[in-house]
């Protein structure tokens, strides 16, 4: 058995490790962990899905027509240049394996998401990790780091798990100065929280080099059938569908993430909602003494005075029956990452925190 061994950088990575869903000794449980959407999905993806049912015994489509017709018709996107697969991540998976390989280098900022070191690795690749400016992406600090091994360059915009973002002159200059074999994938799982930007969709338009990936997990509030997407390049599409597999996604979340789509009103006031409680809750956060930086996305990231802080407010939290995320992977051991919950539920937080806050006195 000890000649049978994994490719190179496979035993490198580390296991991913999902935001808790269970509290032990807590019957009602406040999940703020894992930046899902509190309203749900959509009723007409619900109702998508109940119909669903009566044809589980068919294959689902392999081309993803219908979705990629519905993305295009709503988002005026060319549905030829789009790709669907199992959430982002396996659309990060595909690219990484598609474009990258030993001795190639595949560059993401350091507080970037997990997935890119975990997909460089599998494919082969050298991970290579950019520093950020105050938890924000440096285009320049990214530009020092290429070399004409790099293959694919990755930026969350907005990030997570900072939830910073850059603008779309500094993404323009970066895709005007970047090395010509290198891909640009613009990760815009939160793109729909921000006013006034597209994810990155003009400049993969004009450019041959960008690739702008979203997801249905988040403001759609899918996270539970996995599905994502991927717009750019033709080449880039057509390469990327003859790698994954034939029947990635299953016909309900097809169907479930099609019906989802086309429920834009919904997405809109999902969007409403969530940025201002956000605001109203960053406010409260400041207001007890916790750093917090502007948001973007449907999290938001107060900085304790340290990680011993961090980690009993994350216990106290726990202790009243709250679920957040600590980020000491991410190498931010004095943050939590709290996803924005309904007012109720984030006033509820903001009070557990104050309370922890006065017995730290």
């Amino acid at each position: 058995m000890m000649n049978i061994k994994p490719q190179p950088g496979v035993m490198k990575i580390d296991l991913y490790e999902g935001g808790a869903s269970q509290l032990q000794g807590h019957d009602e449980v406040f999940k703020l962990s894992s930046n899902e959407n509190p309203f749900g999905p959509s009723p007409r993806a619900v109702e998508a899905y109940s119909r669903s049912g009566i044809a589980l015994h068919r294959y689902p489509s392999t081309s993803h027509d219908q979705l990629r017709l519905a993305i295009s018709t709503n988002l005026d996107l060319p549905s030829e240049n789009i790709v669907c697969g199992v959430g982002s991540d396996e659309i990060i998976s595909l690219l990484c394996q598609t474009f990258s390989g030993q001795g190639d280098e595949v560059i993401y900022t350091e507080h970037g998401f997990a997935m890119y070191k975990i997909s460089a690795l599998a494919a082969g690749a050298t991970p290579v990790i950019v520093e950020e400016e105050n938890r924000t992406t440096d285009v320049n600090n990214i530009l020092k780091r290429c070399s004409e091994k790099t293959k694919l360059i990755f930026i969350a915009n907005p990030n997570n798990p900072t939830g910073t973002m850059i603008n779309l002159n500094q993404l323009q200059e970066l895709t005007n100065k970047m090395p010509k074999q290198a891909l640009l994938v613009l990760d815009g799982a939160y793109a729909e929280y921000v006013d006034n930007y597209d994810g990155g969709v003009q400049l993969v338009k004009k450019t041959n080099n960008v690739i702008m990936i979203r997801t249905f997990s988040k403001i759609y509030g899918l996270g539970g059938m996995r599905v994502g997407w991927g717009f750019g390049p033709k080449p880039i599409i057509e390469a990327l569908q003859r790698v994954r597999g034939p029947f990635n996604l299953s016909a309900p979340a097809l169907a479930v993430a099609e019906a989802a789509v086309n429920d834009q009103d919904y997405v809109k006031k999902c969007k409403e909602e969530n940025n201002t409680t956000r605001a109203w809750l960053i406010n409260g956060l400041r207001k007890l003494g916790l750093a917090c930086d502007n948001s973007f996305t449907n999290f938001v990231l107060p900085r304790f005075e340290n990680r011993s802080q961090a980690e009993l407010c994350d216990k106290y939290l726990q202790s009243k029956g709250f679920l957040v995320r600590r980020v000491d992977g991410y190498n931010l051991p004095e943050f939590l990452r709290i996803t924005v919950g309904d007012r109720s539920t984030c006033e509820r937080l903001l009070g557990v925190i104050e309370e922890f806050l006065v017995r730290q006195k």
